[in-house]
């Protein structure tokens, strides 16, 4: 047995990509998309007549529906691979209003049902600031259901949890980077690595959290740099790989190193923990405490845009 089927019998694996052509390979159950993962698919030359397609179709329509049809046009191929759902961004730029978010994401499920997709194989993914917190908790109560994008803390899924929102994706590469340069020349790879790699355990105190109060919210770790942050968090509900770490994890033979159980979700029950109860404002305050998540939700965001517009520059390059 490799180390990626290994992981199968404990999580349920989630490809991070827009190249839905790799898919087939790993044999995913979801698969997760964003701007700069759609950005470099379109710029390969086996997606521009996707791209093209998309753009002359709907040539004379706004550029923030165009980019959606486009988000769309992926998505829907990539269900064509997968047995699951598949995540689809609202515009990052939307991330502290409230009601454009709602707006954009209802829209974004009125092309997946326009193309026959039924609303249960889409999670709408939106960053995890207040206002995307909300215009989650309103979707989900309209039946329409979120991954909230760009968790680095744990109040952000606190909120998350209180607002009943289906999935989270706690980033743990993101965090792993910053801690690494902040110490800088004092970090320690070896000593930082598996199980006290910050990124980690900030998803296993979340995990264990939402396990030993019951909240149906799944945890989605994300945004790994190695294949020793993933397997240390075996056990989770689910982790998204990029097709890179995939490749590793199937190359591996799990007989030289057996991988087993690491989070347990009856252990989490067992668990001495206090719960944790956050309107606006503790929100904002235990948000504004955290240094590293304020600077990486901050930096997420500013990355998310900056190649949004870049992908709307390709389109309208394409349209002229």
């Amino acid at each position: 047995m490799n180390q990626l089927d290994a992981l199968r019998q404990f999580t349920t694996v989630v490809a991070d990509t827009g190249d839905f052509h790799q898919l087939a390979q790993f044999q995913p159950q979801d698969a997760t998309t964003n701007p700069s993962l759609i950005l470099k698919a379109v710029q390969k030359p086996q997606y521009a007549p996707l791209m093209r397609a998309t753009v002359a179709q709907w040539k004379g329509r706004g550029l923030d529906e165009v980019m959606d049809r486009m988000l769309v046009r992926f998505g829907c191929e990539i269900l064509e691979t997968i047995p699951g759902r598949v995540s689809t961004e609202v515009d990052a730029r939307l991330s502290f209003d409230t009601q454009a978010t709602v707006t954009r994401a209802e829209r974004l499920i009125e092309l997946y049902q326009a193309a026959g997709v039924h609303t249960a194989r889409v999670l709408i993914k939106i960053a995890a600031t207040w206002e995307g917190i909300e215009a989650a908790r309103l979707l989900e109560l309209r039946g329409i259901h979120t991954n909230l994008t760009l968790l680095f803390s744990f109040s952000q899924a606190v909120a998350c949890g209180q607002a009943k929102v289906q999935l989270i994706s706690p980033f743990v590469g993101r965090i792993y980077d910053w801690y690494k340069k902040q110490a800088g020349a004092s970090w320690d790879e070896a000593a930082m690595s598996g199980s006290n790699d910050p990124g980690v355990q900030s998803v296993r105190k979340i995990y264990e959290y939402y396990k030993h109060f019951g909240i149906g919210t799944e945890v989605m770790g994300a945004s790994f740099r190695n294949t020793g942050q993933i397997l240390a968090l075996a056990g989770c509900d689910l982790l998204t790989i990029a097709p890179e770490l995939l490749a590793q994890l199937e190359e591996a033979d799990d007989a030289l190193s057996p991988l087993g159980r690491v989070l347990d979700a009856q252990q989490a029950k067992a668990m001495a923990l206090t719960r944790w109860n956050l309107d606006e404002a503790s929100f904002r305050f235990a948000f504004n405490e955290d240094a590293m998540a304020t600077e990486k939700l901050a930096e997420g965001i500013r990355a998310f845009t900056v190649d949004t517009r870049k992908l709307e520059v390709l389109m309208q390059q394409t349209a002229d």
